[in-house]
């Protein structure tokens, strides 16, 4: 056998062990994990209380989302973000949601949103409330 073709038996079989290896991770990575400064949606001044998050893809956090009881119904949207993460948790009140695929939320006024995640990209990812987003109620999460 010549050269080049031990190198591409070689370079068959390394491929071929490694894609039947199993992947290894080494802890839990759902455990613990960051608890986000608390995302307060206030509806009469119109503006959050954070309009940055500057995060890590891999890592675990827990944000909570609330909007004030002077509030009707106020919606958040974050599709970009929720697309590219994977959702441990998501729960308005302590009551979970289970669902395959969520990019917003409608929150009555007084209600707690609380959610659960690992970012899988790196990227700029925005968050609004429908129609006020030119007024003030747009940010960011900002993943390295």
């Amino acid at each position: 056998m010549n050269r080049i073709a031990t190198y591409v038996v070689a370079l068959t079989v390394a491929v071929g062990l490694a894609a039947g290896a199993p992947a290894l991770a080494a802890g839990n990575l759902a455990a613990g994990g960051d608890e986000l400064p608390e995302l307060k949606i206030d509806s009469t001044q119109l503006k959050f209380s954070q309009n940055e998050y500057d995060i890590e893809t891999g890592k675990y956090y827990r944000l909570t989302i609330s909007v004030d009881d002077s509030a009707d119904t106020f919606g958040l949207v974050m599709p970009e973000l929720l697309r590219n993460s994977w959702l441990d948790r998501v729960a308005v009140d302590d009551v979970d949601i289970h669902a395959s695929a969520i990019d917003s939320f409608d929150l009555d006024g007084g209600a707690t949103l609380e959610i659960a995640f690992v970012v899988l990209r790196p990227g700029v990812y925005d968050f609004w409330s429908p129609g006020f987003e030119k007024r003030g109620l747009k940010g960011k999460f900002v993943v390295k």
